[in-house]
């Protein structure tokens, strides 16, 4: 009868440390690490405003040892600003795409937080949300900094740049749909995720 109890007592603690030491796998950086990946991330250290687009256009070739893929391409804008009262920088994000077998374009987009670091050091990435918990993405960049590994489990996302209940759906990641490296390119090519003139105006100038 006692073992009976303890061996679940056991199994909780057991899981409960396993769940601890997975929220706690990150880290805060230091001001001077925070500086350096966003010098990464915006090549070059950004302003009060910056960008990054990164895309991916999936092949023929890369979709056939992919079977289960859903997305065909992805684009992903991040920008940031500062804010001159608390003095910060500010990360969003805007992601654009297309399923394989269906039309339309869709998209998604929210606030990021800074950037942590994992304890092992092998990675720093942004963790971006959508509000009223539409899910969102974890942004990395490769070592070179020529692409971003974008990581999601779930996020909230919209048909046709039409932010209303009828047009709202998910991408949720299937067995080839959890991981996509997108390559960096100019940051015009992700004008089609700006919908205000002026910021299109300011992207199209960095």
């Amino acid at each position: 009868m006692k073992l009976a109890l303890v061996l679940p007592l056991v199994l909780a603690a057991s899981v409960g440390a396993a769940r601890a030491d997975e929220a706690d796998d990150t880290r805060e950086p230091t001001k001077a690490e925070a500086e350096t990946f966003n010098a990464r991330m915006y090549a070059g250290m950004p302003g009060d405003k910056a960008y990054a687009c990164f895309i991916r256009h999936y092949d023929a070739e890369h979709l056939a040892r992919h079977p289960k893929q859903k997305v065909a391409s992805m684009k992903l804008l991040i920008s940031a600003e500062y804010d001159k009262e608390d003095k910060e920088l500010h990360n969003s994000f805007r992601l654009g795409f297309r399923y394989r077998h269906r039309s339309g374009d869709f998209d998604s987009s929210g606030s990021c937080g800074h950037a942590v670091f994992t304890k092992n050091g092998n990675e720093v990435r942004l963790g971006c949300g959508v509000d009223c918990e539409g899910g969102g993405i974890g942004v990395a960049l490769s070592k070179d900094d020529k692409s971003a590994i974008v990581r999601l489990a779930r996020v909230r996302v919209w048909q046709n740049n039409k932010p209303d209940d009828d047009a709202e759906q998910s991408l949720v990641a299937g067995a080839d749909d959890g991981i996509f490296r997108l390559d960096r390119t100019d940051n015009s090519e992700c004008a089609s995720l700006v919908t205000d003139r002026k910021e299109l105006a300011a992207l199209r100038h960095k």
